[in-house]
């Protein structure tokens, strides 16, 4: 009776510590791991990773290579393979192609477009921006072999207008240039038709047309948010940006 008594305490205890340790999983933050676009790397996220790391959360910014859907897919999918839990996949502008591809590992559980393409399958750069008006931005490539870089005037101008000049050379230094083979590149399946999805609309964006932000937002059916802002919205709102991240991260999965 006496050995009776005591298995159950064991069992009680062991009981007990796996449902705590299971709510201790449901109410840990989740990881955000951001990704750039063309003409920039990952510091671009610089005060959001910041601003959330003060609050608790551990992040990972990627740099991809901007040499193929591919590759920028496998370098996003090595840092979700680094972490243990949930996932929240935040994208700006090219970016968004990638989170839209690497978003359908189980990990991730929302994702987050700032002013970035949600392609859906089978479509490319040009197709997806057939959806809304054309911008001057290809006025502003450079090419240099197979890759284009943003001219200094395009950063000024369509990229980062509502910057100081000073943050805008800093972009122009900091720039990793486009493969041109990006942007014939084709979606796959599409994991914002399965996930949770919040999108900020840029709405002085010159880069991707704000109408074309809308269309792809509300094809996803996502959470929007519209932010007075350039394409880089991360960098000339970021408080705005990291509310709409936490709101992201603290959905009841």
């Amino acid at each position: 009776m006496q050995k009776l008594k005591f298995y159950s305490l064991i069992l009680l205890i062991l009981a007990t510590a796996i449902h705590v340790n299971a709510q201790k999983d449901d109410i840990a933050k989740p990881t955000i791991i951001f990704v750039h676009g063309v003409w920039a790397d990952g510091s671009c996220w610089n005060d959001e990773i910041t601003a959330l790391q003060a609050k608790g959360y551990s992040v990972v910014s990627v740099q991809n290579p901007l040499t193929s859907l591919t590759e920028d897919v496998a370098t996003t999918q090595r840092a979700i393979d680094m972490v243990n839990g949930k996932v929240i996949l935040v994208a700006h502008s090219w970016g968004g192609y990638v989170i839209t591809q690497a978003g359908n590992d189980p990990k991730v559980v929302g994702l987050v477009y700032v002013a970035a393409f949600a392609p859906d399958l089978g479509e490319t750069i040009p197709s997806l921006s057939a959806n809304g008006p054309q911008t001057e931005l290809g006025k502003y490539f450079v090419p240099v072999g197979n890759f284009f870089y943003l001219s200094e005037s395009g950063i000024d101008t369509v990229f980062a207008a509502d910057l100081s000049s000073k943050q805008q050379g800093l972009l122009f230094a900091t720039q990793i240039p486009a493969s041109k083979s990006l942007f014939g590149d084709k979606s796959e399946a599409p994991a914002w038709k399965l996930k949770p999805s919040w999108y900020i609309v840029a709405k002085q964006d010159k880069a991707i047309h704000p109408d074309l932000e809308r269309f792809m937002s509300k094809r996803m059916k996502a959470t929007t948010i519209e932010i007075e802002s350039s394409h880089v919205v991360m960098n000339s709102h970021p408080r705005e940006v990291t509310k709409v991240i936490e709101e992201a991260a603290g959905f009841k999965y």
